[in-house]
């Protein structure tokens, strides 16, 4: 078994025999836990009841944090002239169509979202293999594929998660940055919960959410309370 580090095993100790708390009493440990020289990131990881190889199983959506992400999100955009304008004024970072598929294509990939109107689709179409294994492939159900630019820059740059569910039925984000106070962390937790028990798919049977995690990026998880996690 790998020695743990002296941070590590601090946060360890902090919460031997804590588990199943509250979403209050999990931000204030994982806060108290934190010693990283960077500030840290509170990640969630839910276990859900769901089978993602059925269509009928599959979860995903978006989800605005009341007290955004902490990060800086750098936004790609395919557009072509009024939408691409608008697109820049709203505050993408990369902008473009043939340019910018040719850029991805190379392996540079510099953002964080990516943003599509409809008409550029079978442009994009084009970069599924490279877009698709990293979350970015834009689409309609998430709200990246959209004449809206405007606005879906904005919610990117303001604090929108997108989450999808992975093979072993399981959804990660970061929902926030330690540094926050513990009730935006707390809100934020309820705000992720929230969307994703919104987002229950048509096919799920049994039980849906079946466990809750917090953690900060260099520190262990605590699971939390099922029902203080989706409390109001």
């Amino acid at each position: 078994m790998a020695k743990l580090g002296k941070r590590t095993a601090k946060a360890v100790e902090a919460f031997t025999g804590k588990s199943n708390v509250s979403v209050e009493e999990a931000v204030k440990l994982i806060k108290g836990a934190a010693s990283a020289k960077f500030d840290e990131t509170l990640e969630i990881a839910m276990n859900l009841g769901v089978d993602p190889r059925h269509a009928d199983q599959m979860v995903r959506g978006v989800v605005q944090l009341p007290n955004g992400t902490g990060k800086t999100v750098r936004v790609a955009v395919f557009a072509r002239g009024a939408k691409a304008d608008e697109a820049t004024a709203a505050g993408a970072d990369i902008v473009g169509a043939e340019d910018l598929m040719e850029t991805i294509q190379s392996g540079k990939i510099e953002f964080d979202r990516c943003i599509a109107t409809p008409d550029m689709m079978p442009l994009v179409g084009r970069l599924g293999k490279i877009l698709g294994p990293r979350n970015l492939m834009p689409n309609p159900k998430v709200g990246t594929v959209t004449m809206d630019v405007k606005a879906a820059v904005e919610a990117a740059k303001g604090g929108e998660v997108q989450f999808k569910v992975e093979k072993a039925g399981v959804i990660h984000a970061g929902i926030g940055k330690v540094s926050f106070t513990e009730d935006k962390l707390a809100q934020n937790v309820r705000a992720f919960v929230e969307a994703v028990s919104r987002a229950k798919p048509s096919g799920a049977k049994g039980a849906y959410l079946k466990k809750v995690s917090l953690s900060s990026t260099m520190g262990p998880g605590l699971s939390v309370d099922i029902a203080s996690a989706t409390a109001n």
